[in-house]
């Protein structure tokens, strides 16, 4: 553990013990938390997919339980997001806004709070994509034990055998558990192919395949041949995360423990082809969140009014196992929810993004209701081009062939390199988001309300971007801003480097 952590812990440690210990152990809830690696909501079967049959174990969980029809997560790339989940914080307060963690973050995460409850933790897949620090506070790394072996992230078996694994040492130890399972699919690479796209002999096959001719193709991408292709090998991949739910579940099952054990399930942000993974759209965004705790949350319950998001994880999380949620948590439990109440104030979600895998800043701010969709782009001059883990895609590739002879294309693919510096979309009759309604004078009040709405959440949590969103169209701020942002990337890798450094002494 980050020895910064430990001042943070003495600090909560009696009142988290003190409001824990009015559960007993027989009453606190077993926790299992399974995510999917770059699903989006809508290749859910309970979530309206337009491909049949694409998630059987995923649609009877949800029928066992709640489905949020307007979840989201904050961040649409991997580990700023997941840090988001389990830290209840907004990435610019946890300080991990990209692939890097950070010295002494001065927080607790979910693995804490439930080691100090009394909980047995273990983790599958995603341990440093999951955490602030090294090393990690979980008490086991399931793919690290012997009796697993060397098995693989993409073979469904790994899952059912990791979680059964990880509730007998809780068993053996005494203890309520709480795991957090994070399956690799339908991330790249996609079943059938290497990390370049080319075919494998992939010996995890799926219960299901799916073909070009069948699969649905998102608005925001073209029909077109080898865009089908890639799709195919997403959706088998799809229904191969599934499969691994199916294994988790049964493993639960087997286990005795499936009543006294609320599941959690959701996608760390959406698929990974351009205008979905590492932007701000809403199918970027949009989580398929199902939630079964039996005796507490009706069955079937399907809750399409409330806007929820991954920053409100933790505080409902705590709740659930009686743990009092600390003042610094941004998010706010939706507890009430899960027992079929209502709750104020949840029509809107707040969402940002600031650096790719590889360090390229790109800083991003937005709200979305459940019918506007406003994005502030302060990285966007008309010369500073956007990278994204998207455009090694076969997808992109090929769209930068059709957009030769196809103009429309063209400008969507100039608009996700270069951006606009302000967008605003009617998510509610056009959720691909292909018509920025920013500059349209039918539009220009609701634009407004949104912007005051943005900078009325940023003055609230101090996000350091509020001055160049207040100043947005001075041309010369923005690029001081940016320069800035390349200094601090610049400190964080090396920051990163002193990090690795110290683990290897």
């Amino acid at each position: 553990m980050s020895p910064g952590i430990y001042s943070i812990w003495i600090v909560l440690i009696v009142g988290l013990f003190s409001t824990a210990a009015a559960l007993s152990a027989q009453e606190k809830p077993n926790l299992l938390l399974i995510t999917v690696d770059d699903m989006n909501a809508d290749s859910v079967g309970v979530f309206r997919s337009q491909l049949a049959d694409t998630t059987p174990n995923i649609d009877h969980l949800a029928k066992e339980g709640i489905r949020f029809e307007r979840a989201h997560v904050q961040v649409a790339n991997c580990m700023p997001s997941r840090n988001v989940m389990w830290s209840g914080l907004y990435p610019h307060s946890n300080r991990v806004e990209g692939f890097y963690q950070v010295m002494n973050p001065g927080y607790l995460t979910l693995v804490d709070y439930a080691k100090l409850a009394g909980y047995f933790t273990a983790i599958q897949h995603k341990d440093h994509d999951s955490s602030p620090y090294t090393p990690y506070a979980w008490d086991v790394s399931l793919h690290a034990l012997p009796v697993l072996g060397n098995q693989s992230i993409k073979d469904p078996k790994s899952y059912g055998l990791a979680t059964a694994e990880a509730i007998r040492l809780a068993k053996q130890a005494g203890k309520p558990f709480y795991l957090l399972i994070n399956i690799a699919d339908p991330h790249v690479p996609f079943f059938g192919l290497n990390r370049k796209g080319e075919p494998i002999d992939d010996p995890f096959v799926p219960s299901r395949l799916y073909h070009p001719d069948e699969v649905p193709v998102p608005g925001f991408l073209p029909d077109d041949p080898v865009v089908r292709e890639e799709l195919a090998h997403y959706y088998s991949s799809v229904r191969r995360a599934d499969d691994a739910v199916g294994e988790i579940l049964q493993a639960l099952k087997s286990s005795g423990e499936d009543n006294s054990t609320l599941v959690m399930f959701l996608s760390d942000h959406g698929m990974p082809f351009p205008f979905a993974k590492t932007q701000l759209y809403h199918w970027s965004t949009r989580t398929p969140l199902v939630i079964r705790w039996p005796g507490v949350i009706e069955a079937g319950f399907v809750d399409s009014e409330h806007m929820v998001s991954a920053v409100d994880l933790l505080p409902t999380l705590l709740d659930s196992i009686g743990v009092a949620v600390p003042a610094n948590i941004q998010g706010r439990t939706f507890m009430p929810l899960l027992k079929g109440e209502t709750q104020d104030d949840r029509d809107s979600v707040f969402k940002m993004y600031m650096e790719n895998a590889a360090g390229g800043r790109s800083p991003m701010r937005a709200v979305e209701s459940p019918q506007f969709l406003y994005i502030f782009n302060p990285w966007s001059n008309g010369e500073r081009t956007m990278h994204s883990a998207t455009n090694n895609t076969r997808t992109y590739r090929r769209m930068l062939q059709l957009a030769k002879r196809d103009q429309q294309l063209a400008g969507r693919l100039e608009l996700l390199s270069h951006r606009q510096l302000e967008e605003f979309y009617d998510v509610r009759s056009d959720p691909d988001c292909l018509v920025n309604l920013v500059n349209d004078p039918a539009y220009s009040a609701e634009v407004e309300r949104y912007r005051g709405m943005l900078e009325s959440w940023m003055r609230r949590l101090q996000d350091p971007m509020l001055p160049v969103f207040s100043d947005r169209h001075d041309a010369a701020k923005l690029a001081a801003y940016m320069r800035d942002q390349q200094r601090q990337t610049d400190e964080r890798k090396h920051w990163a480097r002193a990090i690795k450094a110290r683990l290897e002494m």
